[in-house]
């Protein structure tokens, strides 16, 4: 495996553990009239532009995929763009944890999919067994667990107390 392509493929994983396990810093670095939330979304579409790179250097591209693609990218896609609506930027980029107040949702995934941008990414990725090798999709999966297993334990007290007097999405 190549450890560049690793640490790339990777490289989202401490950045959210970061966030989510220290947002105070987060705040201050992005400073008064700077969303936080709105910041670490540009940082982490950076960070995923710069892993598919990554992963394309490593992959091999073939025409047509197998059946099984379909399902898992697109029922995967649909999760993730549906989270999206529901959360909005900053439910999704950890509003939460930078004292924002995101209102609870209850709709189709939450409820029935644990995780479901998670499980979403997760299903994308598989779904690109057949050009990345696998190695690289293992470490990525992991990766992901890694989160999912980090922001289940959320302690309110360690939330960040906002710079600016809009908490609210």
């Amino acid at each position: 495996m190549d450890v560049l392509v690793c640490l790339v493929v990777i490289s989202q994983f401490p950045f959210f553990y970061w966030l989510w396990t220290y947002p105070q810093t987060w705040v201050d670095l992005c400073g008064k009239g700077r969303d936080p939330s709105h910041v670490m979304s540009v940082v982490s579409n950076v960070l995923k532009l710069l892993q598919f790179i990554a992963l394309y250097s490593v992959s091999t591209p073939s025409w047509p995929p197998p059946l099984y693609f379909w399902p898992l990218f697109l029922f995967g896609q649909f999760l993730n763009i549906r989270v999206y609506q529901l959360l909005g930027e900053c439910g999704v980029y950890y509003g939460v944890r930078f004292g924002k107040n995101i209102p609870w949702v209850t709709q189709f995934p939450f409820g029935v999919i644990r995780d479901p941008q998670y499980s979403g990414s997760i299903l994308c990725i598989i779904a690109c067994l057949p050009w990345v090798p696998y190695p690289y999709i293992l470490l990525w999966v992991l990766g992901y667990v890694f989160v999912i297993h980090v922001e289940s334990k959320e302690d309110p007290a360690t939330r960040a107390k906002p710079l600016a007097e809009e908490t609210t999405c």
